[in-house]
């Protein structure tokens, strides 16, 4: 006669041979999607609402500048009135042609004409710094201008 064991239910092991694989693809996913900014900010920047906005879609088309109060560090040492940042830089209204004509020379000559200067302005700033950037970047002859601003959701009654 055969006597039978009655042993506990043997369930496989799960196999790992793909995890790393699967990490290494979760790694380079995520490596793509995720843009790093390169600085950080040195003035405020609380941009405006507005209703009818136009999305810029070639971000290599895009010279930025941040406009605004310098932040609460840096306040002690530059003051209250309102500085222009350019990358990591605070910079002078005299100095923005010089600037953006760098900026424009480091990008490839078949879009340099199609290139925009994106202002941020922070939306407690006075037009008068405004009005003398735009006169800066008319004497270099960069016409193309957006203001930056967030979307204003309305609702309807």
């Amino acid at each position: 006669m055969i006597k039978s064991r009655k042993k506990g239910n043997n369930v496989p092991g799960i196999s790992t041979a793909s995890l790393p694989d699967i990490v290494f693809m979760l790694l380079f996913f995520f490596m793509t999607v995720t843009s790093i900014k390169d600085y950080e900010l040195l003035v405020e920047n609380k941009l405006p609402s507005a209703t009818e906005l136009q999305k810029l879609e070639n971000k290599d088309q895009i010279i930025e500048m941040y406009i605004g109060k310098p932040t609460y560090e840096l306040a002690s040492v530059l003051g209250t009135e309102p500085r222009i940042q350019l990358n990591t830089r605070i910079i002078g209204v005299s100095e923005i042609g010089d600037y953006v004509l760098s900026e424009l020379f480091k990008k490839p000559e078949e879009i340099r004409n199609l290139v925009t200067v994106s202002l941020k302005i922070d939306q407690d700033v006075q037009v008068g710094i405004v009005s003398d950037i735009k006169e800066e970047l008319r004497k270099i002859n960069l016409l193309k201008v957006s203001y930056t601003v967030n979307e204003k959701i309305v609702e309807n009654h």
